[in-house]
């Protein structure tokens, strides 16, 4: 990526900036794939132990090793073997938390799916960069805390920057999903059964038996246990419920129509 740093930004563990935030990931995530990880760890957990004891540090030691697996049981959140962008929050606290400060207004993946419907006004299954300043103001003020004008317009871009992967200057539902934290991000689940557009189509078709263009929550269920009967995942009905919870969210009085669902199922929602 043409924007990385010659020299890594130092990680002293004081308050961050938004800019130095995300100056910190991109350094360390060279490939830009979202997750630190590999060699990129390696380096990054060596930059951490610097800035914390100073120079000295050697990667090939066995005290530098026990120590880089301590620091990943107790910030790898979902045993990944990698970092990922809310777990690095958590170990280097940014300017005002602001991307903690996420976390205090949409503690659940059902909050978020809430919000989500709020601030996606034109229901494309994307929030775009005016719709993500207005999501992001109205977090602020639920966390109580002050900004002005040029720190939210900080923030948004940063955000942008974060999890536009494509670089279209819009976020999917997705990507936007990766500021909850690892537990709570139902949509991990559905990773390795996302759908094509044909097979979306087909599945939601069969279910719609009425072609009214929607489903209820009782179809939605049966049609979440054929999708993990199909791909041989064991059905964890607690777990079934907070998803159904959770995509429920985003429905219009408990109607779940078509291209709400899409853009949790489908690898692209339909244009």
């Amino acid at each position: 990526m043409a924007n990385k740093l010659q020299q890594p930004p130092h990680l002293h563990l004081a308050e961050l900036s938004a800019t130095q935030f995300i100056d910190i990931w991109n350094h360390f995530d060279t490939d830009g794939n979202g997750y630190i990880e590999g060699k990129e760890l390696e380096n990054f957990f060596r930059e951490l132990e610097i800035s914390r004891k100073g120079a000295g540090v050697d990667p090939s030691n066995s005290t530098f090793k026990e120590k880089m697996k301590e620091f990943m049981q107790k910030f790898d959140k979902n045993a990944d073997g990698r970092i990922e962008m809310s777990e690095l929050a958590q170990i280097l606290p940014t300017e005002e938390n602001f991307l903690l400060c996420f976390r205090e207004f949409v503690g659940s993946s059902s909050e978020f799916m809430a919000a989500w419907r709020r601030y996606d006004t034109d229901r494309s299954g994307y929030i775009e960069a005016n719709e993500l300043k207005g999501f992001l103001s109205d977090l602020l003020k639920k966390a109580n805390r002050h900004y002005d004008d040029q720190k939210l317009q900080e923030y948004t871009q940063t955000i942008l920057k974060m999890f536009d992967l494509n670089g279209d200057g819009k976020l999917g539902l997705s990507e936007m999903a990766r500021l909850l934290p690892v537990q709570e991000n139902f949509l991990l689940k559905f990773q390795d059964i996302k759908l094509t557009s044909e097979q979306f189509s087909a599945i939601f078709t069969f279910y719609d038996k009425d072609g009214n263009g929607y489903i209820d929550e009782q179809e939605l269920d049966a049609l979440l246990r054929d999708l993990y009967e199909k791909n041989k995942k064991e059905v964890d009905t607690k777990n079934l419920t907070g998803y159904k919870k959770s995509i429920m969210a985003l429905s219009d009085g408990g109607k779940l129509y078509r291209s709400e669902l899409e853009i949790v199922l489908c690898r692209e929602p339909m244009l």
